[in-house]
């Protein structure tokens, strides 16, 4: 417990950058795959939009979904007693985030097996989840209204 109080602000400065690379990402993939619905299935385009999509999730968007939620845990360990009701609703959109990223995923996964799960409109629309959740989680997490 000493090394969380006395590494604090550490923890929690790698937590915000994890979650800035984090939500990068969740906005990156649906436009990825909004444009990668544009393309023939197999053509060169195709494929140049699949090694896109596969290196944003494995090196951008996994590690730092990973580490955001590690270090987003440790921070939250010295302060157990005192969580107020703001975030359990923090915590709610924050599942929701997760469960968007690995749909993201599944929807990359398909579309690099020649499938097209979802049209380039959809992906466009789907773009504006992450940016309400975050303004919702950041004005939960700066305010603590309740």
């Amino acid at each position: 417990m000493d090394f969380l109080s006395d590494n604090y602000l550490i923890i929690k400065g790698l937590h915000i950058i994890l979650v800035i690379f984090w939500m990068a990402g969740l906005f990156m993939m649906p436009r990825y795959l909004a444009y990668h619905m544009q393309s023939d299935i197999g053509s060169d385009t195709d494929k140049v939009w699949q090694q896109r999509e596969r290196a944003l999730l494995r090196i951008i968007m996994n590690p730092s979904m990973i580490g955001a939620w590690v270090l987003g845990i440790l921070l939250l360990v010295p302060q157990m007693s005192d969580i107020g009701a703001w975030f359990h609703v923090k915590a709610t959109l924050l599942i929701v985030l997760t469960v968007f990223h690995m749909m993201l995923a599944r929807w990359r996964r398909l579309a690099a097996d020649g499938v097209r799960p979802r049209t380039e409109k959809f992906f466009r629309m789907v773009n504006e989840i992450p940016a309400i959740a975050i303004i919702i989680i950041v004005m939960l997490a700066v305010t603590k209204p309740f």
